[in-house]
């Protein structure tokens, strides 16, 4: 099960989140941080599922943009790994190449669709 969806910078601005479990907005802000932080501070060779306390991150970087899922135990991490191609791609099919700045000023856009994703099952 999908516990979060957080889209950042390089520079670890969240531009984007969605949560599926209630998590208390101090908490939240703690979260992020952290889950930013070992995303970022790894290489491009290692590889882009982590355990991370007692659920997994699954991560992938798209030009200046780092999409990260939380999962728990029993997700399957490259159907979650699948999921984020195909979230950035359509992004990219509806603004013509997806940037973070489009991200930023559309916010109701991207969540839309990863809402209605999420709502069908369609990862």
């Amino acid at each position: 099960m999908i516990k979060f969806f957080l889209m950042v910078n390089k520079q670890g601005q969240t531009r984007l989140s969605k949560y599926y479990e209630h998590v208390e907005m101090n908490k939240r802000t703690l979260l992020e941080t952290e889950v930013i932080k070992s995303c970022l501070s790894r290489s491009s060779e290692q590889c882009s599922f982590i355990e991370f306390k007692d659920f997994k991150l699954i991560y992938r970087q798209y030009a200046a943009l780092f999409i990260v899922v939380g999962v728990n135990d029993t997700e399957n991490e490259m159907a979650i790994y699948e999921f984020i191609h195909n979230f950035v791609e359509v992004l990219d099919e509806y603004f013509s190449r997806v940037s973070e700045l489009d991200v930023s000023f559309f916010k109701a856009v991207s969540q839309v669709f990863l809402s209605s994703w999420q709502s069908t099952g369609s990862s």
